[in-house]
């Protein structure tokens, strides 16, 4: 990023990053045929092979597209979770997925668990229970730092991810910069998957 106006104070950096990435994300052309690239790189990890619980997210707007590739996903023979987002409380609750048609349009456009199964015991997942964390994001850098939407659902729900489940990011080559502003309470992924590289993050233990 060269660009003259580019600011340097890290809030107002954010900020600029966050917004360039957003605008090179919409504007990012192929999105589902780049998107099954990806997925399928997810998909192809040896940490995918050796989990039994799996959160996916389900995309939304202009992120990764997931959906194409979660009717696969359902029939690998892993426990599927996806995350949906309580108005409420702002917090994000999982989800055990059996199939499609549990999914329903919700809050923001975005696919969310049918509310008459939300409240099923037999429906809701712990963090501590994932394997493996699918995370979406609207910029990465190179050492696997990651800037959200800036209202911290990811940040509170990875908090409470084991320490030995993988973060993995999905992310286009646009919204890969090579370094952005993060804060202590922001965590780091072990990798990031575009539709050309695997970036190795520092992790949480980075």
């Amino acid at each position: 990023m060269s660009d003259a106006t580019e600011p340097t104070d890290p809030q107002t950096m954010k900020t600029f990053i966050r917004e360039m990435a957003r605008k090179n994300r919409v504007a990012q052309k192929n999105k589902d045929e780049l998107s099954r690239t990806i997925c399928g790189t997810f998909t192809a990890l040896p940490a995918y092979a050796a989990a039994q619980t799996v959160m996916w997210y389900v995309d939304a707007g202009s992120e990764v597209r997931t959906r194409h590739t979660l009717p696969a996903a359902l029939a690998h023979g892993k426990r599927v979770v996806v995350p949906w987002c309580v108005v409420e409380t702002n917090e994000l609750e999982l989800f055990l997925l059996e199939d499609m048609s549990e999914l329903v349009e919700g809050a923001y456009k975005i696919l969310e668990p049918r509310a008459e199964l939300r409240d099923r015991a037999a429906k809701k997942v712990r963090p501590a229970d994932l394997d493996l964390v699918m995370v979406p994001g609207t910029a990465f850098d190179l050492r696997g730092g990651r800037m959200g939407q800036g209202k911290g659902y990811y940040d509170r729900l990875l908090a409470n991810a084991r320490s030995d489940a993988p973060l993995v990011a999905l992310a286009f080559d646009c919204q890969i910069f090579e370094e952005i502003p993060v804060a202590g309470h922001d965590v780091f992924m072990d990798a990031v998957l575009t539709e050309s590289r695997t970036i190795t993050g520092k992790g949480r233990k980075g």
